[in-house]
């Protein structure tokens, strides 16, 4: 009979996890880098007490807000290109139904992280507990449940033995790349404190790593094929290059077989925006000489792209009527779409494979000058709009322009949504893989400075700077006093353009009225005039207004001198945005309305439906 030792169910997970490990540059390490948590009712007495125990081969962080944590952990995973990850613990209830957000975040982008929430009692004795929600016709229903459609794997453990299995199999989807996401484990709080007698090879250290799974031989013949047929083939990388640590190999192949790299904004900085075959982003945020090149492709090479609307322009962007899209991806689900020649394989395999067989072939000359002339005519706009200005309210692009110029060469940008993510794909000159770090998969709003944290713990010897409007700030702003408090220095610049900016500009494109999204369109007794630096620094940021984009550049350059987190804001114009570059994307307007605007819009919207694959 093999040995076992007798622990709580909390006890085991805590020391199942301290002991998973990964190697990253020759160098073995903890797989997970630590533990996010609240504490309530709910697991405080269980998983608490197993944290406090494993404090130091398994660090447990305190945030002030449950989403965050799973941004932060999100962060981090995606910093280190799903080579390491975190967990994140709450009670039951509302700290459990805040990780929900999170959890879409991480399942969008596919991004390793482990949800251990508390839950309700699974002896049912004292219920319905603190928090419980009860369901009138099923007494198996929690709160939690609302995690199930935001999780790769879900598991409720009402049993401590429950856990072994679980816990396997929550390690073969967070290390797996083609199902990778977040796994949540919902502990019932009575079980987490129930002692179970467990072998102790299920403790054994344990190492995890990449799986590169090789291409089937009749899809790279046909990969293969189609390649060498091309006059104009194109490239599409995206997060699944930088994931599968291929960005050397991606370089290698566009420089090797001259076919240019149009990026997502999963896969932007996986080639320098300065090599000549990067075309830099792709679709609606996309540069007019990746746009341009794209749409006149008879061969697309979708590298661990999932072709998300943004990218395809809602599919309208190919326009070469007899254009094949190669899907070279390690879910099937994403190889497949839209009726791609599937190459199921790791993205570094895929490209060493495709080099390999097509040997000496390279696209003709006057390609190569086609590729030159579109991505200068390009740069020049994109210089024009983010050149130094006196404007009083400057735009955007002329805010990134400021801080590209103030940024060290080892800055990370960080970034979420509204308007800022679009201009920095588009502008934004990033120059080492990992370097350029947007969500938009989910395009949550308030990820940023959460986000912000968790890549400066991935990247510490990074200058991290996170972008974000007034907006962003105002949904989650509580982690800047995690910052200063768990020491993870950041540059927080906070443009302010009095509302919601982008969906503003989206409104007004539809031909809708100016209503409901900046502050002076929204019903109002008193217009808020919010002191943003004063805020910042009550969190304990050292914080500063500035007036000119000359001021800026100052002070993000005087920020990395600072021990701490520095908020630095400006207001913005909320109305210009980058004209050059872009596509059509398919936000359906109505087709009856009163207002001639809308009407108008409309024609528009269904012409541009006919490009439509």
């Amino acid at each position: 009979m093999s040995a076992t030792v007798r622990l709580t169910m909390a006890q085991a997970v805590a020391k199942f996890l301290a002991n998973q490990m990964t190697e990253i540059e020759g160098e073995t390490v903890p797989l997970f880098a630590g533990v996010w948590a609240i504490f309530g009712h709910g697991n405080v007495a269980g998983l608490g007490e197993a944290l406090y125990q494993h404090r130091e081969d398994l660090p447990t962080f305190r945030a002030h807000n449950e989403q965050a944590m799973v941004h932060s952990a999100a962060a981090y995973a995606k910093a280190t290109a799903r080579r390491r990850m975190m967990a994140c613990t709450t009670s039951i209830g509302p700290g459990a139904l805040n990780l929900v957000t999170g959890a879409g975040v991480a399942h969008v982008n596919r991004l390793p992280v482990l949800l251990l929430p508390g839950d309700i009692f699974a002896n049912r004795r004292p219920e319905p507990v603190l928090q419980q929600v009860e369901d009138f016709g099923d007494g198996t229903v929690s709160a939690n449940d609302c995690l199930r459609p935001v999780s790769r794997y879900y598991d409720r453990i009402s049993r401590p033995e429950q856990i072994i299995p679980a816990l396997r199999r929550t390690m073969q989807v967070l290390t797996d790349p083609a199902e990778c996401g977040p796994v949540t484990l919902s502990m019932c709080q009575d079980v987490q404190a129930e002692a179970y007698d467990y072998p102790e090879s299920f403790f054994e250290k344990r190492l995890w790593m990449p799986r590169r799974t090789r291409p089937d031989q009749r899809e790279l013949e046909s990969a293969i094929e189609a390649i060498r047929n091309a006059r104009k083939p194109a490239i599409i990388a995206g997060g699944g290059v930088y994931y599968s640590e291929a960005t050397t190999k991606l370089r290698e192949f566009a420089e090797g077989h001259g076919i240019p790299v149009a990026m997502t904004q999963a896969g932007k900085s996986t080639i320098a925006d300065a090599l000549p075959m990067a075309l830099g982003s792709i679709g609606v945020t996309g540069t007019s000489a990746a746009n341009t090149i794209v749409e006149d492709a008879d061969v697309v090479l979708a590298v661990g792209s999932r072709l998300q609307d943004f990218v395809t322009g809602s599919w309208s962007l190919f326009k070469h009527p007899d254009v094949r899209i190669i899907g070279l991806n390690a879910q099937p689900f994403d190889a497949g779409k839209h009726g791609a020649l599937p190459l199921v394989c790791d993205a570094k395999v895929g490209l060493e494979a495709l080099s390999s067989a097509l040997s000496d072939w390279k696209t003709d000359a006057g390609y190569n000058e086609t590729i030159a002339s579109a991505k200068a005519a390009w740069q020049k706009d994109a210089d024009e709009v983010t050149v130094p200005s006196n404007a009083d309210l400057p735009s955007d692009a002329q805010v990134i322009g400021a801080v590209q110029r103030a940024a060290a060469p080892n800055t990370t940008i960080v970034g979420a949504a509204g308007s800022l993510p679009g201009e920095l794909h588009k502008l934004w000159q990033a120059q080492e893989p990992g370097c350029y770090h947007m969500e938009y998969g989910f395009s949550c709003m308030g990820y940023e400075i959460a986000g912000g944290i968790g890549v400066k713990m991935a990247r510490p010897d990074d200058d991290v700077v996170v972008m974000l409007g007034d907006g962003s700030y105002l949904m989650m702003n509580s982690e800047i006093a995690t910052s200063v408090m768990l020491g993870q220095k950041m540059t927080i610049v906070v443009l302010d353009n009095r509302g919601f900016g982008c969906i503003n500009r989206l409104q007004m494109g539809t031909g809708g009225a100016n209503f409901n999204n900046l502050l002076k369109d929204a019903k109002h007794d008193v217009l808020p005039d919010i002191d943003f630096r004063a805020h910042a620094e009550s969190l304990g940021a050292e914080a500063h207004k500035v007036t000119s984009l000359a001021d800026l550049e100052s002070a993000v350059a005087a920020a990395r001198e600072s021990d701490r987190t520095t908020v630095i804001v400006i207001d913005t114009d909320p109305l210009p945005s980058t004209e050059a570059g872009g596509t059509w994307w398919d936000v359906a307007i109505p087709e009856v309305s009163v207002r001639e605007s809308v009407r108008s819009a409309r024609s528009a919207y269904e012409e541009g439906r006919k490009a439509q694959r």
